[in-house]
């Protein structure tokens, strides 16, 4: 929304908005602009008294802010005088069909009310679904590249120099120090931690913030896709516009090989969704496949498509695999329609400057599980991460930082008490390694994991800060006893010592972690010391938290 001319806004008769949340509730980076000029008290009260607008969030309902910015946008549109055409819609990406489940009816509703508003001129109609779209961008197909080198020299220097802070487009390449793994060998969870040399990157962090690292395919995916579709890796193209309103995607060289744009950029790892099997319909010449791409891509077939698709996680690549006739019928440059962009992955940061100059830590939760397919389910950046053999040579990746949702007091006298079970300790690690290593104390973590013996994460540094008394720990090792045990329940038993620490030294309290029932259960112990530790009605409980919410006080950032 930040590259729309904001001050024409007020001239516009009808806006169609679409954002998603982040963090606490906040909204994206490419929203920030427009959002501050939207809240600006000298708006007048009638500004979009001429504009009709619909919103639709895109969101996620293990988050407790779900789709908290298009509430927001909202109301504020309202408050601006603008007429919604219809309610907001509140997509969903837990639910099973996906964020389509609302998005549909939401645009159907949408469009239908549109068209009564606005109908088409005398003549037109409207274009029919059985006419397959043109694709995005022009493909001039070259001949072959001299090796992949040219490609392999964008992806593994950096050209960032000390005035450039790195970015998406610009990334530094990071040397990895060490890739150690943090739990037992016989546990079931690899977990590791990641170190990586930043020197000379124009790259500062601090406590809360996130690195985002671009990961490739895997190259046995890579060789099969490309197999697959019987191209020639080495084979070059250059994209053109097929529509000025459309740029050419910015992460593929022109020239670009056809194995760079595979390893590098689409996402055949990725779990397809509708919009994938309505396009590749259109180019399916087998009966049996076409009849079964159009259920996927209809809305009575959503259900078929989430046990075919989703459940099992069923990637592009697979999916590509068992259509093989369409797949020899779809023409190269729909490719880059039909398959998305590989997208960064984002890192809690779990070292501090201070610290340690020059580097920067994650911990990184290797993600491997089976479902019904044949072939075990794997996170495509952890599992990249965890194959990196630094000891082997000079191993870089492409890494950029950005601000993270949780922000830490800037006081040192101020107490925080920080609950992060596994990896949710990595943004607690890099604010205790801050403050210890100015001899800082105030600092409470409550950490859970299974077992003592197998995934205490950074359990000897927690001790030895326990030693010097600049850390108190409380831990729930769940399968160390016959009962399970979790954080809550230490909060619960800790709860004297939560209430005085936040109410009479005013300390900050932090979430972090996975959101499927921890951050509920802890908030919900959270509650209950505040309000036995100051006999406080269920009433009077809601509003401190929301004091608390308010002042920054309380922050979560939790992830599924």
């Amino acid at each position: 929304m930040d590259d729309y001319p904001i001050g024409n806004l007020i001239q516009e008769t009808m806006v169609i908005f679409v954002c998603a949340t982040t963090g606490q509730g906040d909204e994206p980076d490419n929203m920030k602009k427009f959002w501050r000029f939207l809240l600006r008290k000298n708006l007048p009260r009638n500004s979009l008294s001429g504009t009709k607008y619909a919103v639709l969030g895109l969101g996620d309902s293990s988050y407790q802010k779900f789709n908290f910015v298009a509430k927001r946008l909202h109301k504020r549109l309202q408050q601006l005088s603008g007429t919604a055409l219809q309610s907001v819609g509140l997509a969903d990406d837990q639910h099973d069909l996906g964020p389509d489940a609302v998005v549909d009816p939401w645009l159907k509703a949408l469009w239908e009310k549109v068209l009564t508003l606005y109908p088409l001129p005398v003549g037109k109609e409207i274009i029919s679904a059985d006419i397959c779209p043109p694709s995005k961008y022009k493909v001039e197909l070259l001949g072959l590249s001299n090796g992949d080198a040219a490609m392999n020299d964008s992806i593994t220097s950096s050209d960032t120099t000390e005035s450039i802070s790195p970015c998406q487009q610009h990334p530094f390449y990071a040397r990895v120090i060490s890739n150690s793994r943090v739990t037992a060998e016989d546990h079931w969870q690899d977990v590791r931690l990641v170190k990586l040399d930043i020197t000379g990157s124009n790259m500062r962090y601090s406590p809360g913030d996130v690195v985002m690292v671009q990961p490739p395919n895997f190259p046995d995916t890579v060789e099969e896709f490309i197999q697959h579709f019987n191209l020639d890796p080495q084979t070059q193209f250059i994209l053109k516009q097929n529509d000025e309103d459309i740029p050419l995607p910015w992460q593929l060289p022109q020239p670009c090989t056809i194995h760079h744009l595979v390893s590098h950029y689409l996402d055949i790892n990725g779990i397809p969704r509708r919009s994938f099997f309505e396009l590749l319909a259109y180019f399916a010449d087998d009966e049996l496949e076409k009849e079964k791409l159009q259920e996927f891509a209809s809305a009575e077939g959503q259900q078929e498509l989430f046990s075919y698709c989703n459940r099992p996680r069923r990637t592009t690549l697979e999916v590509l695999q068992d259509f093989p006739h369409v797949s020899s019928t779809l023409p190269f440059e729909y490719l880059i329609d039909l398959i998305p962009a590989i997208q960064p992955r984002a890192f809690s940061i779990a070292s501090s400057l201070q610290a340690h100059p020059n580097e920067l830590h994650i911990l990184v939760a290797v993600v491997k599980y089976k479902t019904n397919l044949v072939k075990a389910r794997q996170g495509l950046c952890s599992t990249w991460l965890s194959t990196l053999k630094p000891h082997e040579g000079d191993v870089r990746i492409p890494i950029w930082v950005k601000k993270g949702t949780i922000t830490f007091p800037a006081d040192p006298a101020t107490p925080v008490i920080m609950v992060g079970p596994g990896t949710g300790c990595a943004p607690f690690r890099s604010f205790i390694q801050e403050r210890t290593s100015n001899h800082i104390g105030g600092n409470t973590l409550f950490f859970g994991c299974r077992n003592k013996d197998k995934d205490f994460l950074c359990g000897s540094e927690w001790m030895s800060l326990v030693n010097e008394n600049l850390l108190q720990l409380f831990t729930a090792f769940s399968r160390d006893q016959e009962d399970k045990i979790y954080v809550q329940h230490r909060i619960e038993e800790q709860k004297d010592l939560v209430w005085q620490l936040i109410d009479k030294h005013k300390a900050y309290f932090y979430i972090a972690g996975n959101s499927k029932q921890m951050p509920t259960a802890v908030t919900d112990e959270l509650m209950a010391a505040i309000k036995e530790g100051n006999n406080l009605t269920d009433q009077q409980v809601e509003e401190y938290m929301k004091e608390l919410e308010k002042s920054r006080r309380y922050q979560s950032e939790t992830w599924s």
